[in-house]
């Protein structure tokens, strides 16, 4: 098993990610880059060698209900590979922005959806990797894990899907 000092420098390692120091000297590790309302990626990292890393976008681990893995017992190499495909999963389309506007004309060759609304203004809708990204240019602006929480938000905000 890793020791706590051991642990705490593998998560420093991962430039991404923002040390919290909780009570009882736990310490969480935050990605501000976050696509999704889940930002922390380790959770009460504790000196008695106990620590989390979510993992409920990943698929590949047996997760508590909040999606968290215990990672006391990982060893250095399971330890950044969970990290790392924590980051990622939380990473705006997998993990990199789109490398150019998402535009109408590129939205109808690959599937992705157009929404407008009344003053003309358009946002892209795809769906990937089982998430549901919002597009305006190069910006995200929202990212759901359901159909109906994306629909819902468009709605709210006015956009209606053009069905050209």
């Amino acid at each position: 098993m890793l020791t706590f000092e051991q642990k705490i420098a593998i998560l420093e390692s991962f430039s991404a990610l923002t040390r919290n120091d909780v009570s009882m000297g736990r310490v969480n590790y935050h990605f501000e880059g976050s696509a999704h309302e889940k930002k922390i990626v380790g959770y009460r990292f504790h000196p008695n060698g106990n620590g989390f890393v979510f993992a409920g976008l990943v698929g590949d681990y047996d997760t508590d209900d909040k999606g968290f893995v215990n990672v006391r017992d990982f060893t250095e190499a399971q330890l950044r590979e969970i990290v790392d495909a924590s980051i990622r999963s939380l990473s705006p389309v997998g993990g990199a922005a789109p490398s150019k506007p998402v535009s109408a004309a590129s939205a109808q060759s690959t599937g992705d959806e157009i929404w407008t609304d009344g003053d003309g203004q358009e946002l892209i809708l795809r769906f990937e990797d089982d998430t549901f990204f919002i597009y305006s240019g190069f910006s995200l602006e929202m990212a759901f894990e359901t159909r109906e929480e994306t629909e819902e938000y468009l709605a709210e905000e006015g956009f209606t899907f053009n069905r050209k």
